[in-house]
């Protein structure tokens, strides 16, 4: 019986509304990967301008506190975001934290000291724990189980080719216009991502009274901020200050728990580490998160230090890593999609464990050929196991409950990536005491390269093979925390899969 003209109009008028909805969601997907490269690209970006930064506004005794003080507010303000974007809805959430990361960029940009640029760069921080956590949560709400392994693989892409990227076009910046450009760079990036996502993200947030948990956040502020702050650096803190910071940061955690459990809008909603597979998963990120860190920071080092290669051959060593990430995140969502959760992640673990094995055998005869190859297989690991472990946190969840889920197992990648670097820098230095304790600041003339070629032949072997066991013990432990990985791994129920996994009830 031939169609009639109703019949023939509808099916064009849903084949037209489902191209618009296809073009919507790209849009979206757009706006939200430009939001993460934004916040991304910014710890890489300024590593590369941080010498013309401290030659131009002084205060060397602080530079370090313009990495610190950004990881720490994005870190604790991080989970504070993913519960406010579940009672709120994401786009108020977006864009609030959006605004406050532009202003702090804004103000970096016109930072007339040292210290200046420390209090505006925790302005940034504070608004970027909001832009990575929530844009991979709009994704996970346009997107279905089924889609996201593809989408938020691109999602982890991006900081593999933020890594990449970051040291290049800092350089570029520097070279042709000044540091200062580095951090304005941001500002059409940022309100494009603004715009895109008020025109095209529809959200249908169900309005009632809330009952905001001020206490439970400021609790979960003080504590965590205290404890990262110890962990993280405690190399440069006073006993005392470790203490008390320590001291603080337990009894705040401690009436954590308690309070959380008793209020009736938890800002930590407890209840989501019942689940296996959120467990499992945030796990998964704070394990893999402290074996990442524990070798980008020092790989580099051991590169030009124990191998006496410039600092070019050392950033593309690092590179490997960035640029594998990236490919392997794009393979895990399709891999997964035939497979599960599961064999997905164990592949994962496998490869950062023989990554990290590699790196541990390493000597400086091995070249950085082979550094390059244990760092390349590093990459693949990381973006199997980041990528399944955020797309099956998502599917477990509901929509009230996957900014929450989404920024609790960002939180323990941060957790993680302090942990590991902390850990792996006390093995350092600790092994340097034991091997010779004056070695400890003589190592550093290995890395200026005239002053290298300046030393006596013995005086270098014995600095060098200082170095190197060093060094090797770190990765040792990096190697301890791909295994956990691995083991956590195995954790995930066996058949679970995107194309089998909803939230649960």
């Amino acid at each position: 019986m031939p169609d009639t003209a109703g019949e023939s109009l509808g099916r064009a008028q849903q084949h037209l509304a489902q191209r618009s909805d296809r073009m919507r969601r790209r849009l979206i997907l757009a706006a939200c990967l430009i939001a993460t490269f934004m916040a991304a690209v910014e710890s890489t970006i300024v590593a590369t301008i941080i010498p013309t930064i401290v030659s131009d506004l002084g205060g060397f005794s602080l530079f370090t506190w313009v990495f610190t003080v950004y990881l720490l507010t994005q870190a604790v303000t991080i989970p504070v975001y993913g519960r406010l974007a579940d009672v709120y809805g994401r786009k108020p959430v977006f864009f609030f934290g959006t605004a406050v990361f532009l202003l702090g960029t804004l103000m970096c940009g016109l930072a007339w000291n040292m210290l200046a640029l420390v209090c505006f760069r925790a302005l940034q921080g504070c608004g970027a724990g909001a832009i990575q956590p929530i844009a991979t949560t709009i994704l996970g709400d346009i997107y279905t189980p089924a889609e996201r392994g593809r989408i938020q693989g691109l999602v982890s892409s991006v900081f593999g080719v933020s890594a990449v990227l970051g040291p290049s076009l800092g350089g570029f910046l520097v070279a042709h216009m000044s540091w200062r450009a580095v951090f304005w760079v941001n500002l059409p990036i940022g309100i494009a991502a603004i715009v895109m996502i008020a025109a095209f993200l529809r959200e249908d947030v169900r309005h009632r009274q809330h009952r905001i948990d001020w206490a439970g956040s400021l609790l979960l502020l003080v504590a965590f901020s205290s404890l990262m702050l110890a962990l993280v650096q405690n190399g440069s803190l006073s006993r005392t200050t470790l203490t008390v910071l320590t001291l603080v940061g337990v009894v705040a955690l401690a009436a954590l728990f308690p309070y959380e459990r008793r209020t009736p809008e938890p800002m930590l909603p407890l209840d989501l580490w019942r689940h296996r597979v959120i467990v499992v998963g945030s796990l998964g990120n704070l394990t893999s998160g402290a074996m990442m860190m524990g070798v980008s920071a020092f790989l580099p080092t051991y590169v030009q230090g124990a191998m006496g290669r410039g600092a070019i051959v050392g950033g593309l060593v690092l590179g490997a890593m960035s640029v594998s990430w990236a490919v392997a995140s794009l393979a895990a969502g399709r891999v997964m999609m035939h497979t599960s959760y599961r064999f997905v992640a164990i592949l994962g673990g496998i490869s950062l464990s023989v990554g990290c094995a590699m790196l541990a055998a390493l000597t400086p005869a091995d070249g950085p050929v082979w550094a390059a190859a244990g760092s390349l297989v590093i990459g693949i690991g990381m973006g199997f196991c980041s990528t399944v472990f955020i797309v099956s946190i998502q599917a477990s969840v509901p929509w009230r409950q996957r900014g929450a889920a989404t920024s609790s197992s960002m939180f323990m990648r941060f957790v993680g990536q302090s942990a590991g670097a902390a850990g792996c820098g006390a093995v350092l230095n600790a092994t340097m005491l034991h091997l010779d304790p004056g070695a400890a600041h003589a190592v550093e003339r290995l890395l200026d390269a005239p002053v290298r070629l300046a030393m006596a032949p013995p005086e270098l072997a014995h600095l060098t093979d200082v170095m190197a066991r060093s060094l090797q013990n770190a990765y040792l432990l990096a190697t301890g925390f791909a295994v956990l990985t691995l083991l956590i791994a195995t954790r995930l129920p066996a058949r679970l899969s995107p194309a089998h996994h909803g939230p649960r009830t």
